[in-house]
């Protein structure tokens, strides 16, 4: 029965393991094999609930392990790899600009990797929020920061694998030091944000209670196939729109 109780937990064991080995590769530079552990993390966060579910073994020990494994994989990391894109930006642009060392642009430059570490302030908020919140038992309030762990982790890979889109360089948008901090404050706010969102959690396999969840998940790896690596940031969005959409025909039911 001890066991039984504790697989669900030693999967979460797992994605912690994913994160800290991540956070080693980031920082001796190897950030292609940290983003495939956070992939790896990924998935195992999602069978420890679905197992947990499953077995009809939940416990207060496998929550707060959940949240500190989610903290290093889907908040640490994420920060980390955000943090090391920004540099590479920034001294890219130090180099093509010419800057002035005495100019307040040249001191920003070389301090504004800094924001990537609000990625990890936020996560931990929005994990803290998760664990007190009864409203996100079946839902979210906020994006997930596995949601957010995979957009940042994207950008790398767009990087290496899909520089080139129809022609167009797309690192001139995804080496960007604008966007790379637009995005890392768009999605800190986003995390915690008062925005409703389904859950990929099934209790069920049935079609009627999970549509929106099977739709999405249709869409999701038809896009995948499609476009590959530059397709994620496109299903975070998606993810996202379809959930305000839902909310918007529940609303219309209830009041109707």
């Amino acid at each position: 029965m001890n066991i039984k109780k504790n697989i669900p937990n030693a999967i979460t064991c797992g994605n912690l393991l994913c994160g800290c080995l991540a956070v080693i590769f980031v920082f001796t530079g190897d950030l292609l094999w940290g983003i495939y552990l956070i992939g790896i993390a990924a998935v195992l966060d999602f069978f420890d609930g679905f197992t947990a579910r499953l077995l009809k073994v939940h416990s207060e020990l496998g929550k707060q392990l959940d949240t500190l494994a989610d903290m290093v994989s889907f908040g640490v990391v994420p920060g980390l790899v955000m943090y090391k894109l920004i540099h590479v930006s920034a001294s890219i642009g130090i180099y093509d600009l010419d800057i002035d060392a005495n100019s307040f642009q040249y001191w920003f430059y070389n301090n504004c990797e800094y924001i990537a570490l609000l990625l990890i302030i936020f996560s931990a908020i929005r994990l803290a929020k998760f664990n007190i919140d009864t409203r996100q038992s079946s839902s979210f309030i906020g994006v997930p920061t596995p949601a957010t762990a995979l957009m940042v982790c994207s950008i790398p890979l767009i990087n290496w694998f899909q520089p080139l889109i129809m022609g167009y360089n797309i690192t001139n948008i995804t080496l960007n030091i604008y966007f790379l901090i637009s995005l890392s404050i768009v999605m800190s706010y986003l995390m915690v944000a008062e925005l409703p969102l389904f859950a990929l959690k099934f209790k069920n396999f049935g079609w009627g209670d999970n549509k929106t969840r099977y739709a999405f998940l249709i869409i999701s790896v038809l896009l995948l196939i499609l476009f590959h690596f530059i397709a994620i940031p496109f299903i975070i969005f998606l993810y996202i729109i379809i959930s305000i959409i839902n909310n918007s025909i529940s609303k219309n039911k209830i009041s109707g």
